[in-house]
């Protein structure tokens, strides 16, 4: 029998990872009752660095410089409001961070940074260790420090909402097998991305799109989400370090990628600079034309040729080179062989420069977000990101204590209860692991790094198979409801993608259609939208840049 609680909270945050842990820090700071809610880490243990314009290796960077390199590399696409709050945080995220003893890298007093793809400076700061474990350690203490409520072990379900406004959440406790209605005047949203909804990804086993479908349940708008970026070096051999990203700071510091010839083939007349020259869409690009075109190694990809690196300068990065000697291959001798995987979505929930996704209640920050990055995240911004605006929305959820919640709000939570179980397959012999296979595949094969119509129109119809096997009928195991309604999520975020790649006829970034080679900014400088319609089918709307 299921058996419900009931808690209160002024600001609940929702995820685990950088962003998550960075806007309860904030929130509580400004004297609020706050609860974080985590299922997981999410990809913020594997960070490699971040992008901060301090100018320690080069004082020509600044904030400007910075903004210009994130347009640049977002093709244009980007919310200049959203640029502009990025480039302004970032210093101040790594000035809080070494007040909490994250012990950066330096080198003679100076801090170091790397150079990573798509910026014009060297300005990555990392921690050689391990930089996404070593911040989410120091968000975390400061957080029970500061009498965050933390509630491990949980899984959002569904978003609550009161006339419109989203006044908290329902989550799952794993091992007690019970519901929690948590009530909350403000929620942030911070629970990443989709890359598991892909059948080859860098991402672990929770960021697989629940973000998207609980938002745009709740009444917000999606945006962007068919710029998906692949990852464009990620270990394929050896094989035991499968799925590890090989850092693009090593490429600035001197790292060849080549071809089974042994060219480089990003060193080119047109392109001086090498891998240093190519921002990440474009070098998953090249490298898949290489493999397309025959010319990539037997074990199916390219060489990152690690062997010519300063041998202090390789040994920098150490959890790499750790993990490369623990499967039998010495980096100072072998190279790995890499190739491109699904890795970020550039897409993701609407919002303005406070975080605030245009439903009362809701602010949202990290992956989850869209506008920011454009058709192109450059390097190193994914943690700026998770840090910025996890900071931001932290403050604006506690500055935006909603109305008192209604006396009578517990009444609420039968109808909920219902709504939640009354999600299941229409035919109980099909498995909520297999279908949610068939979406990684669908998506996987029409939505890769190359799209066309006629693929597009093919995945589309393969995740709506999977939609149509979802039914409103009520479910005799509240466990397997659960499963249904995350499998549901997950289809909506992937026909959000194909969809928006079907809308999007021209090559932009990470999006590119065989069918529409070329960049058409006077039709496609916009963004697309989906947001819930009355009759709940996916509706899509074209929206200015901002």
């Amino acid at each position: 029998m299921t058996t419900t609680e009931r808690q209160w909270t002024d600001v609940l945050i929702l995820g685990g990872g950088i962003a998550g842990y960075r806007a309860a820090v904030a929130a509580m700071a400004q004297g609020v009752k706050t609860t974080l809610i985590s299922r997981g880490r999410g990809a913020s243990p594997y960070v490699i660095g971040f992008n901060a314009p301090i100018g320690s290796i080069d004082d020509r960077d600044t904030p400007e410089i910075y903004m210009q390199d994130m347009i640049r590399g977002g093709y244009e696409l980007n919310d200049k409001r959203l640029v502009s709050a990025l480039a302004e945080h970032s210093i101040q995220s790594f000035k809080d961070l070494r007040a909490l003893k994250v012990p950066f890298s330096n080198t003679n007093e100076h801090v170091s940074q790397r150079h990573l793809s798509g910026n014009k400076y060297a300005r990555s700061v990392f921690v050689p260790e391990g930089t996404g474990k070593s911040i989410l350690n120091a968000l975390i203490k400061q957080s029970q420090q500061n009498g965050v409520e933390i509630l491990t072990g949980y899984k959002v379900i569904e978003l609550i909402r009161c006339e419109q406004r989203v006044i908290g959440a329902i989550v799952w406790k794993y091992h007690a097998r019970n519901l929690v209605f948590i009530y909350a005047r403000a929620v942030v949203l911070a629970m990443g991305g989709m890359g598991r909804a892909f059948s080859d990804t860098t991402y672990p086993a929770d960021v697989n799109g629940e973000s998207f479908g609980l938002a745009y349940h709740a009444g917000a708008t999606l945006i962007d989400m068919e710029f998906i970026q692949y990852e464009p070096v990620v270990t394929v051999w050896p094989e035991t370090c499968r799925g590890m990203e090989m850092p693009t700071a090593m490429l600035g510091d001197g790292a060849y990628l080549k071809n089974a010839t042994g060219d480089r083939f990003l060193l080119t007349p047109a392109n001086p600079k090498g891998e240093k020259g190519v921002e990440k869409a474009r070098m998953a690009l090249l490298i898949q034309n290489e493999i397309n075109e025959g010319r990539g190694l037997s074990q199916g990809g390219v060489a990152f040729d690690t062997t010519v690196l300063d041998p202090a300068i390789l040994e920098s990065y150490v959890s790499h080179c750790k993990r490369l000697r623990a499967a039998g291959v010495d980096p100072r001798v072998t190279p790995p062989i890499v190739a491109p995987a699904a890795h970020s979505i550039m897409g993701g929930v609407a919002i303005d420069e406070k975080c605030w996704s245009g439903v009362p209640g809701l602010y949202v920050a990290g992956e989850a977000t869209g506008g920011v990055h454009g058709a192109s995240r450059i390097a190193g911004n994914g943690c700026a990101d998770a840090l910025a605006f996890g900071f931001i929305a932290g403050v604006s959820a506690a500055s935006d204590i909603g109305p008192p919640l209604p006396s009578d709000i517990c009444s609420m939570e039968d109808e909920l209860l219902s709504n939640i179980q009354h999600v299941s397959l229409l035919d109980p012999k099909d498995n909520v692991q297999a279908l949610k296979d068939d979406i990684r595949h669908a998506l996987s094969t029409s939505a890769g790094i190359y799209r066309n119509e006629s693929g597009l129109r093919q995945g589309s119809e393969k995740v709506r198979a999977v939609q149509m096997k979802i039914v409103r009928n009520k479910s005799a195991d509240l466990q397997e409801s659960i499963s249904v309604t995350e499998l549901s999520n997950m289809a909506l975020a992937s026909q959000c993608v194909i969809q928006a790649a079907l809308l999007r006829e021209e090559s932009r970034g990470a999006h590119q259609r065989l069918d529409y080679r070329s960049q058409d900014d006077e039709k496609w400088l916009v963004h697309i939208g989906f947001k819930k319609a009355m009759n709940a089918t996916l509706s899509h709307e074209l929206l200015p840049i901002q």
